[in-house]
């Protein structure tokens, strides 16, 4: 059946190419059945390559929630730390001359993850220099303007650098299923953009500016993953093989109407489209990537695509094919059942 469903969603991925240059699609039920479909190219520029089901994506923002959430809840399932302790229990220097009024010393680990925080979306950091370690100083000390809550990039690389502090090791170094890594990956990369910065097409190299300056490997980007190593880890929270009921259950408690620990939870006009049940999370990354989870149905769905090859400056209809992809799958799935 997964099979069919698959192959039914694919049919409205399929027209999507070639604006964007390649995608490839997986769906994993709870009980293990799986299925892949793919199309286009994993580059375009310098030379065209057709994409396989070996090629490792670039997986973004993906790295917030494949990574780092489960890295952080598993550490507090282990009591290495408290999610509603500030974030300073890991970095006791962040904001270091500034410990009374600094606002930055008394956001959550909770916080950090929900993203109900005042820290800005994005920072470019990476105008400031290459040196890693100044880099990190320079986020811990800054002083980030007061804001509304949105989703932020800086929230998760502060959650990395905690991760850093408390495990006394790199994220690269936690343990990751197979088929994911974080860069350069193991095997043929798909591509990205043509950088202006790096002044060549980034491949086997993090896409976002910010993680590469870091190290390139940071709380929120860095991990890459191949469709197969994507769905291992759906599966493994179907199912419950890949992580345990705390952390389940962290990541599927919701924080607010649209957020969980990390992840989305599906709202009306969100990304993974809008036939999924209440009971279904997700989440996107910049370079075109893409991970939904109902738990109610005991499916999942991965679109893995290239969407900002060779530049992110076109309007190549991602934000229109995700949800009707999602909706397409849920369509299919019902149907067959």
């Amino acid at each position: 059946m997964i099979d069919e469903v698959a192959a039914r969603a694919f049919e409205v991925v399929r027209p999507a190419l070639p604006a964007i240059p390649g995608a490839t699609l997986g769906v994993v039920s709870g009980s293990g059945e799986r299925a892949v479909l793919l199309d286009g190219f994993a580059a375009v520029e310098p030379e065209r390559e057709v994409l396989t089901r070996d090629h490792w994506f670039d997986l973004a923002s993906l790295s917030k929630v494949i990574a780092t959430t489960t890295m952080i809840l598993e550490l507090a399932e282990q009591g290495r730390l408290d999610l509603d302790a500030f974030i300073t229990s890991a970095i006791p220097d962040l904001r270091q001359y500034d410990e009374v009024g600094a606002a930055e010393r008394r956001l959550t680990f909770r916080d950090l993850l929900a993203h109900r925080t005042h820290l800005p979306a994005v920072f470019p950091t990476y105008t400031y220099g290459k040196d890693p370690a100044t880099l990190r100083a320079f986020i811990l000390q800054r002083e980030w303007s007061k804001g509304p809550p949105v989703y932020s990039d800086i929230n998760f690389i502060l959650l990395g650098i905690a991760i850093e502090r408390l495990t006394g090791a790199e994220m690269r170094d936690w343990p990751l299923g197979e088929g994911l890594s974080y860069g350069p990956p193991p095997g043929p990369a798909v591509a990205t953009e043509r950088c202006s910065w790096r002044g060549r097409v980034m491949r086997g190299e993090v896409h976002d500016e910010n993680c590469y300056a870091l190290g390139g490997a940071t709380g929120h980007a860095g991990l890459f993953g191949t469709v197969g190593g994507v769905l291992d880890f759906a599966q493994g929270l179907l199912d419950g093989s890949g992580a345990s009921p705390f952390v389940i259950e962290g990541i599927r408690e919701r924080h607010g109407e649209e957020r969980t620990l990390g992840w989305e939870a599906r709202f009306r006009g969100w990304q993974g489209g809008d036939a999924c049940s209440e009971a279904t999370i997700g989440h996107t990354g910049f370079t075109g990537t893409g991970l939904w989870i109902d738990f109610e149905r005991g499916l999942a769905w991965t679109l893995l695509t290239n969407r900002v090859h060779p530049t992110r400056h076109v309007d190549n209809g991602i934000f229109e094919l995700r949800p009707a992809t999602g909706d397409a799958v849920i369509a299919a799935f019902d149907a067959l059942s």
